[in-house]
């Protein structure tokens, strides 16, 4: 901590924006509360007087302000401060909080409570603190379950440097939210002007080569291993530096339902699909990747693999029940391991190595002959086929260096099948509760703005989200998307869950299928119109392409396009 000179004016606003400027928030994504108010004042007078701060975004629900902060740190992989109201605010935004949890993206969010509820000297709080917003614990007990950690500040003189802590804990690994409560009274109480110092990025922790080295041998001696990974593509470098991996070795690389982002270019021939079943009794080596949940059910160990984890940090301290069945770690930083265990390719049996690399090149190109046909089918299909939905956005997008965020349910295969992302940061599944998606897409957006970002999503997942205060957002703030809506009127998963617990119940007798019906809806594209965004419902194949083109000239001119696609399952 370092004494500065004291402006006129400075609280506890002052403090909490410097110590985010200090640890290099680029934004502060708040959804409006009272409390806010001495943050205001700071930033108003920072612009006024030309002073360094955060550019602060102002949005109208709490799961767009965590989900657009969740999208900006997919990309740039650095804490950002998030301003929530109260406990409400926090309960309403909760559901994203635990999104950024389980995708491990770090952030410093803040809400606030009364401590003197207008019986304290100074400022009178507020009466809405006595009589409706306070909750017995504060806030920081009700983020305690979905944070990495939570805690309250209750000084102000200790907190910019609690942001700090907070900030420097939600980067280290494993990545995710801190909460920090800032009761309104330290928000309004005089600041003596020490901020806190800006902190720098973690430092990394390395496997040693004596590590190292038999894990090396381990795969020289295999004659069938595989690589399973779920998120070594969230790591800096760790999408280039698990193909440069596989490819020394040659060794398949299977991407489970699991997988929260893209981590291997599907168009690889090494790269072997989303199912890891074929795999349980033939690989006498697997190797998991910043694999959090690999087997399902986790009682399912390979029948005789040896299992190699290769993770920073392999145990998840969030996850409830987690079943790796490792006989060897190798912690530390992903990336750093992989390229060391590059380096080691040498000495192999040309003969395993060619036999392995022939069998994975006969099950890529069957499956690459697989996808041919379901296109084809799907070509020709009466309706629009999703899968004719995935491969036009694949063909359209060829060449742009577009992302894709993803929240959809039953047709996210066919997106990660068809879509085919095959760069660093091009594809990311939504984390957690439905509803969040166009909120992620806006924050990836909002951290390249220069790519064009495309939100696939179902009409189920659709409703669940804060779309006009997403709408808002995007215009506001310039941020365009291609939202393509894979709208089939029904609650699928919901629908064939019921029918396989009870194929032969009274449902399926009477036909009376509850919790699932969407027909009643209106046209999903209409939400868009009184924003002047580009909308298109597409209900036939010829249609589709087009109206696809028409969408992302709208984008690339700088309008969001939703385009609500009826498809037929």
């Amino acid at each position: 901590m370092t004494d500065t000179t004291n402006t006129p004016g400075a609280d506890g606003g002052d403090a909490l924006v410097t110590a985010f400027n200090a640890v290099g928030a680029d934004y502060i994504f708040c959804s409006s509360g009272s409390e806010w108010a001495p943050v205001w004042e700071s930033l108003a007078r920072r612009h006024r007087d030309g002073l360094p701060c955060p550019q602060y975004l102002d949005l109208t629900h709490e799961t767009v302000a965590v989900g657009m902060a969740t999208g900006y740190g997919l990309i740039r992989r650095r804490p950002q401060g998030v301003l929530l109201h109260a406990a409400p605010g926090l309960l309403q935004g909760s559901m994203a909080v635990h999104g950024a949890l389980l995708a491990g993206v770090p952030m410093v969010v803040s809400s606030s409570e009364s401590t003197t509820y207008g019986d304290g000297p100074g400022q009178d709080p507020g009466g809405q603190w006595y009589r409706n917003l306070s909750i017995v614990g504060g806030p920081h007990q009700i983020a305690q379950p979905f944070t990495k950690w939570s805690n309250e500040a209750a000084s102000v003189h200790t907190l910019p440097t609690m942001v700090t802590r907070a900030a420097e804990l939600a980067w280290r690994a494993p990545a995710g939210p801190a909460y920090l409560n800032v009761p309104l009274e330290i928000l309004l109480e005089e600041w003596d002007g020490r901020e806190a110092k800006p902190i720098v990025a973690p430092g990394s922790t390395h496997s040693s080569p004596e590590e190292v080295d038999p894990v090396a041998q381990s795969i020289r001696e295999a004659r069938n291993p595989v690589i399973v990974t779920e998120t070594a593509g969230r790591e800096a470098g760790g999408f280039e530096a698990l193909v440069a991996f596989a490819e020394a070795w040659s060794i398949p690389v299977v991407e489970p339902d699991s997988a929260v982002c893209g981590n291997f270019p599907r168009t690889h021939p090494l790269h072997a699909g989303n199912d890891i079943g074929p795999w349980m009794d033939e690989a006498d080596l697997i190797l998991l990747v910043n694999c959090r949940a690999p087997f399902y059910p986790p009682s399912r160990r390979p029948t005789k693999a040896t299992v190699v984890v290769i993770d920073e940090v392999p145990q998840r301290p969030h996850v409830v029940y987690q079943v790796l069945f490792a006989d060897k770690y190798l912690e530390g930083n992903v990336a750093n391991t992989l390229r060391q265990l590059a380096k080691r390719a040498k000495d192999l049996d040309e003969t395993a190595v060619a036999e392995r690399r022939a069998a994975q090149e006969a099950r890529f190109a069957a499956e690459q002959t697989a996808i041919t046909q379901a296109e084809t089918k799907a070509e020709g299909a009466e309706g629009i086929d999703p899968v004719l939905v995935a491969a036009t956005l694949r063909k359209l997008l060829d060449g742009r260096d577009g992302i894709v965020v993803d929240e959809t349910i039953t047709h996210s295969r066919v997106v990660k099948r068809h879509v085919q992302t095959a760069q660093p940061d091009s594809y990311f599944y939504v984390q957690g509760g439905l509803g969040q998606g166009i909120a992620v897409a806006l924050g990836v957006k909002l951290a390249a703005r220069e790519r064009p970002v495309v939100l696939t999503i179902g009409d189920g997942a659709f409703t669940y989200n804060p779309v006009i205060q997403s709408y808002d957002a995007s215009g506001a703030y310039e941020l365009p998307l291609l939202i393509v809506v894979f709208n089939n009127r029904v609650y699928k998963s919901m629908n064939l869950n019921h029918r396989r617990f009870y194929p032969e119940g009274a449902a399926a007798d009477t036909g009376e299928w509850l919790g699932t019906d969407l027909h009643r809806l209106p046209r999903l594209a209409g939400f868009a119109e009184p924003f002047g965004m580009h909308t298109e419902t597409v209900d036939a194949p010829e249609a589709l392409a087009p109206a696809l083109e028409r969408a992302l000239k709208a984008v690339a001119e700088g309008t969001t396009a939703v385009v609500d696609v009826l498809v037929t399952r």
